[in-house]
């Protein structure tokens, strides 16, 4: 990939577009983690959040995938068969994917707290909080778990596997790629949304735990050090939250933090 310059382009444009991403989600939340039950806020701010942080979050961890999509799209140009921006459309099927499943999220949020089914106490909150870290700790040791980071894992047997043709193939392929990756870290973004969505610093560490499993050799390895975060860092946020550096306990923050937040909604 190194003496491929389109590949090292390719991974340097993903690369900057998580970068700016990035800055981008620093800006727009800077002041706005408000700790586990941390609000939404309104849909149309929810979903250009939501967009931007998967960009972000996952752009990185998805290089190889890209990369052996990329590569086979080469193959197909040398013999006249390429499809004018299909690297775009695979992406661009991944991240709508995810989009997808940010607004199901969204939904399932809204629905429970219309059924008052959210906690309504602080204590209340770091429990669920914790309870959702330690689910997903456990998840990480189920076969389902392990299919689906196999198939994130696996970049070129998937795209010689699932490897359809033209722009509609492109776009089935992302999706598809987006699908397996959901089924891989949709505990992980539970958990995210259980500590403070809106945390730049959870966000940071559920990237790293993403990109640890999908990119570390060992996959065991991987799995199980994710599982013991997960685990530990439910039990802390249950039984000691004011031992753990960055958590945002719920009703310390203040009327200076809602304001600044409905702010940065309107």
């Amino acid at each position: 990939m190194r003496s491929d310059p389109r590949q090292a382009a390719l991974i340097g444009v993903l690369l900057a577009l998580a970068a700016g991403s990035w800055l981008v989600v620093d800006r727009r939340m800077s002041g706005m983690d408000r700790g586990p039950g941390t609000d939404l806020g309104s849909l149309s701010f929810y979903v250009s959040a939501w967009v931007v942080m998967m960009a972000a979050m996952m752009f990185p961890s998805i290089i190889p995938m890209v990369a052996a999509y990329q590569r086979v799209q080469q193959a197909n140009r040398a013999r006249g068969r390429a499809v004018p921006g299909g690297t775009s459309v695979f992406v661009g099927g991944y991240l709508v994917t995810w989009t997808l499943f940010g607004l199901a999220a969204y939904a399932l949020f809204a629905l429970a707290r219309g059924l008052g089914a959210t906690p309504t106490g602080d204590r209340a909150a770091l429990y669920v909080a914790g309870g959702v870290l330690v689910g997903a700790g456990i998840y990480q040791a189920t076969p389902f778990k392990d299919a689906c980071l196999s198939h994130c894992r696996s970049p070129v047997a998937f795209v010689m596997e699932h490897w359809r043709g033209g722009v509609r193939g492109a776009a089935d392929m992302g999706t598809r790629q987006g699908l397996w990756c959901i089924g891989c870290c949709w505990a992980l973004m539970a958990s995210l949304f259980a500590l403070g969505v809106m945390s730049v610093t959870w966000m940071l560490l559920v990237t790293a735990m993403i990109a640890v499993e999908k990119l570390l050799p060992s996959k065991r390895i991987a799995k199980t050090a994710v599982a013991v975060v997960l685990v530990t860092l439910g039990l802390a946020v249950a039984f000691v939250p004011s031992h753990i550096p960055g958590l945002v306990v719920p009703g310390v923050g203040g009327m200076e933090d809602e304001m600044h937040m409905d702010d940065m909604q309107m």
